[in-house]
C-alpha cells in the first residue's frame, strides 16, 4: 500500500500516513499518496533547499501556482512572492510588468515601473502561463539570472536580480536561454493520472474548506468515496476542491454524500426527484440557520424568498431554527 505524504503537516484520513512537518500553513502544505504524487513533491522539496529557477509543467488545474507557493514557503526565502499571468498582460506590456521601466518609455503608461523582480527581491516571482513569454523576454531571462543582473527598460543601471524565478507552463518550452541554464523541474500530472492522490485530497480539502466555513464535516459517505474516485476529474485538482467546497456549503456538518458532491452514484443509489429534492432543501436550509445564528428572517433574506415561504420551506424540512442559536 502507498502511504499518504502531505509535505508540510501529517495528513489526516484514513490511510495510513507518513507527513512532513515545516511548520508552515495548512494552505502551504501538497497532499500526494501516488508515485506522481510523491515524485513532484520530492521535486519541490528539492528545488526549496536551492536558489535555482524551477520549472513546473502541467495542464491545467493540477496546481502549479500552489506548487510554487509551497516551494517558497518551503524555502528560507525571506521576500515577498510574487505572481505575473503572462497570459492576462499583452506582449507589448510584459517586459514592463517583468523588468519595469524609466519613466516615459510607455507612452500609454508614462510612469516609472519597478517591475516584479524589484517588487519580488529576497522572494520568488512566479511568471505563471509562461508559454505566453516572447522567445525574446526569454532570453532577457535568461541573461538575468545568469548574471545575476537586469536592467529596466529605458535605464542604464544594472540592478542585482535578487529573486527567485518560477515558471509554470502547460506544455514544455522551446530551448532559450532560460531553459538551457541549470533549473529544478517539477511535473505534475493530471488527476486523472494519480487517482491514488483523490482521496487524500479530497480529506484535505474537506478539513480546510470546513474549517473556513465554521462547521464540523465528518467525512464522506461511502457514495461519496466510491464516486470521487470514479471520477475523471477534467478539471483536474481545481474542479475536486470547488466540488468539496459548495459540498461543505450545503450540507454544513456531517458526511458529505455523492449527492452534495453533486457526482453521479450506482444506479440503486441514485434517489428519486422528490427525495434528492427534499436532501438538498433539508442541506440548504441547515446551512443558512447555521450561518445566520438561527434567525429566519436574515435567513429568508440570503435566500431571496418571502419570511412566510421560507418558514413553510423550514417546517417541511423538520429542522429547528432554535438548534442553531
Amino acid at each position: 500500500m502507498t502511504d499518504v505524504r502531505e509535505a508540510g503537516e501529517h495528513q489526516s484520513g484514513a490511510a495510513p500516513v507518513e507527513g512532513r512537518r515545516s511548520g508552515r500553513r495548512r494552505s502551504d502544505r501538497v497532499v500526494g499518496s501516488s508515485r506522481a504524487g510523491q515524485a513532484a513533491i520530492d521535486q519541490a522539496m528539492a528545488a526549496a533547499g536551492t536558489s535555482r529557477p524551477v520549472r513546473i509543467s502541467g495542464p491545467t488545474g493540477v496546481g502549479k501556482k500552489h506548487m510554487a507557493a509551497a516551494i517558497h514557503a518551503w524555502s528560507s526565502r525571506s521576500g515577498p512572492f510574487e505572481i505575473v499571468n503572462c497570459g492576462a498582460v499583452s506582449e507589448a506590456l510584459l517586459s514592463r510588468e517583468i523588468f519595469g521601466c524609466a519613466s516615459g518609455v510607455y507612452p500609454t503608461l508614462p510612469a516609472s515601473h519597478e517591475g516584479a523582480l524589484v517588487n519580488s527581491a529576497a522572494g520568488t516571482l512566479v511568471l505563471d502561463h509562461g508559454e505566453n513569454l516572447p522567445h525574446e523576454l526569454l532570453e532577457l531571462l535568461g541573461k538575468a539570472i545568469a548574471t545575476g543582473s537586469f536592467q529596466r527598460d529605458g535605464d542604464g543601471e544594472h540592478r542585482d536580480l535578487a529573486s527567485r524565478i518560477v515558471l509554470t507552463s502547460e506544455a514544455p518550452l522551446g530551448q532559450t536561454a532560460f531553459v538551457n541554464l541549470p533549473h529544478h523541474v517539477v511535473e505534475i500530472p493530471a488527476l486523472s493520472e494519480r487517482g491514488e492522490d483523490v482521496l487524500a485530497l479530497a480529506a484535505h480539502f474537506l478539513r480546510a474548506h470546513s474549517d473556513a466555513e465554521g462547521v464540523e464535516a465528518v467525512g464522506f459517505t461511502a457514495g461519496a468515496r466510491s464516486a470521487l474516485t470514479q471520477e475523471a476529474w477534467p478539471g483536474n485538482v481545481r474542479e475536486l476542491s470547488q466540488r468539496i467546497h459548495q459540498a461543505v456549503r450545503l450540507a454544513g456538518s456531517g458526511a458529505i454524500s455523492a449527492e452534495a458532491l453533486l457526482l453521479s452514484v450506482a444506479d440503486d443509489d441514485i434517489p428519486s426527484f422528490k427525495e434528492a429534492k427534499r436532501a438538498f432543501e433539508t442541506r440548504y436550509v441547515v446551512g443558512l440557520l447555521r450561518r445566520c445564528g438561527g434567525n429566519i428572517s436574515r435567513a429568508a433574506r440570503l435566500a431571496k424568498k418571502d419570511r412566510k415561504d421560507f418558514y413553510d420551506v423550514i417546517r417541511r424540512t423538520g429542522v429547528n431554527p432554535s438548534d442553531f442559536r
